[in-house]
């Protein structure tokens, strides 16, 4: 009720924040009152937290898209300079009503553990809207068809794999146990080799329990068909991961910690990427991009370990997994390009054992990452870690000072030294098409000026031209910033322009004749034609005014 109070009355840009840290107060409230009431908090599964922590993601993202929508009634040109196209298409132009609210913030499908999703993708889901590409013989009904596909087989098959991972979690957690790992006979008796896989069992076993959750309450999503997420008409597909929150066999089988992470809790990465990370960087003043810096990568580092929780365990967890990003950035920079080219062409033999070691390194690296994720206590943790001599920090600042010391040229050249480059077949082809090109250009250039004139000078500005030409995300952005041409560069133009106007809509026609176009495509195209038919006229009409301004 706060964040809807605020969102109604309170249209201050200061208003997403102070909805934020209301909200992570609350949240972290909570937290310590787990924390410090409960005398072994391992013990505990599923509290008050886990619904809450859903529910701070909704309604900070619920906030930061009703302001967004106050941008775009109000200052247009910066609410398509500020936001990316996921936020713009998440922006709330209108406040909802208040049981339209409640109902996307207590969507029983997704309560309890998630996931979360905007408000946008809820009220199409509500609409029906998001359903209007389903083609015809694909709802379902025979006289009376429904626009909410069938998705019992798709949110079945999520279900078997979660109740999969639920045995296999029943099944280990009694054989591999954090207790044993703080024993003395795994301490003195295991080898350093057994004390680095036992952890990397123990990292898996905790996975379980959340691709369990996950994968069910995706499941639910699916079946009232909220997890719908468009249908390709080439592929003749529909695909249902509007709210995926994660991609277990991806994250198992990734090679890079980067990739891992993408595969795992990405609502929560969205989240913390569009709301808190793209909220707090400046932008370039000439592209209009963010500036990564080192503020925003901090907010975003503190949010989401206040949001996990106060325990000193996510924070040592969280440090460890920024070091180890950074390490894998530095590997596929200086070690990767040694076993395929940038571009894949070109592949190593050795490529295959490359991927089988990087996946082995990337498991055994989030098995040692996670024991403070299991354990939770600042000594406990540390004692673990203890174990098996705290090899990953050693070998991770032993890897940042290798590149990044006193001797980084040197250790860079070494591995540049081996770099795969792309064949020399593919690096043939691409210098004759661009001497072929530059040969044409200089041509055409001599035929218009004449052969006294020397036209590389031309040449270099008309491909320094090409490469900064401006590029926009959207027709709005397009149509605000695209000048109309002089008459003069146009006026012959017009009857050409006039003429392919007239040949693509009888294409369009033949098209709906051939039954090669879905109804819906017509009335979209239809549309396109007629937006497109009153450009035309203005701009015409403006030539032909200009003309007699001319004369």
């Amino acid at each position: 009720m706060i964040t809807y109070t605020l969102t109604k009355y309170y249209h201050s840009r200061m208003m997403p924040w102070l909805n934020f840290v209301v909200l992570m107060l609350l949240l972290s409230f909570n937290h310590l009152k787990t924390q410090f009431t409960r005398l072994d908090s391992r013990d505990v599964d599923i509290d008050i937290t886990g619904a809450q922590m859903i529910l701070v993601m909704k309604l900070t993202s619920f906030a930061w898209s009703c302001r967004d929508g106050i941008l775009y009634n109000t200052d247009r040109p910066r609410f398509l300079k500020e936001l990316n196209q996921f936020q713009r298409s998440r922006a709330i132009l209108e406040q909802p009503s208040l049981i339209s609210y409640l109902g996307y913030v207590f969507f029983y499908a997704s309560l309890v553990t998630g996931p979360s999703f905007d408000y946008a993708d809820y009220e199409r889901f509500i609409l029906t809207d998001v359903f209007n590409d389903v083609p015809e013989n694909k709802r379902p009904g025979k006289t009376r068809k429904r626009k909410i596909p069938k998705s019992g087989k798709i949110a079945a098959l999520k279900v078997v794999q979660g109740v999969a991972w639920a045995i296999l979690l029943l099944i280990l957690k009694r054989r591999i146990k954090v207790e044993y790992a703080e024993s003395n006979e795994f301490i003195e008796r295991r080898s350093f080799f057994f004390r680095i896989f036992y952890m990397l069992l123990l990292s898996f076993v905790l996975r379980l329990k959340y691709y369990t959750a996950w994968l069910v309450s995706e499941a639910a999503c699916i079946v009232v068909g909220l997890g719908y997420n468009g249908y390709d008409p080439v592929k003749n597909k529909m695909y249902w991961n509007r709210v995926q929150n994660v991609d277990s066999w991806s994250f198992e089988l990734s090679q890079n910690v980067h990739n891992s992470l993408e595969a795992w809790n990405m609502n929560t990465n969205k989240w913390l990427k569009n709301y808190v990370y793209l909220r707090t960087c400046n932008l370039d003043a000439k592209t209009g991009k963010p500036i990564s810096g080192v503020v925003p990568t901090f907010l975003t580092f503190l949010t989401s370990a206040f949001w996990h929780g106060t325990m000193p365990g996510y924070y040592l967890t969280f440090v460890a997994g920024a070091i180890i990003q950074t390490v894998g950035k530095i590997f596929r920079h200086n070690l990767r390009p040694i076993f395929i080219t940038k571009d894949g062409k070109t592949v190593s033999k050795w490529k295959p054992a490359y991927d089988i070691v990087c996946l082995f390194v990337t498991q055994l690296s989030f098995g040692y990452i996670t024991a403070p994720f299991m354990i939770l206590e600042f000594k406990r943790s540390i004692a673990l870690w203890k174990t098996v001599y705290f090899w990953l920090h050693i070998a991770s600042f032993g890897i940042l000072f290798a590149f990044n010391g006193p001797y980084k040229k040197s250790v860079s050249s070494f591995f540049h030294q081996y770099f795969l480059e792309s064949s020399s077949i593919e690096l043939g082809k691409k210098k004759k098409e661009e001497q072929i090109s530059t040969e044409t250009k200089l041509a055409d250039l001599k035929d218009n000026f004449g052969s006294g004139v020397d036209v590389s000078d031309l040449l270099k500005q008309e491909n320094e031209s090409q490469q900064t030409l401006p590029s926009f995300d959207n027709q709005d952005e397009l149509h605000d910033n695209v000048a109309l041409p002089d008459f003069d560069m146009v006026e012959d133009g017009i009857d050409k322009i006039s003429s392919e106007f007239k040949e693509w809509k009888e294409e369009a026609m033949k098209g709906k004749q051939a039954k090669e176009l879905t109804d819906q495509e017509i009335e979209s195209l239809k549309k396109g034609l007629q937006s497109l038919q009153s450009d035309m006229n203005y701009y015409i009409s403006s030539l032909n005014d200009m003309k007699d301004k001319k004369e």
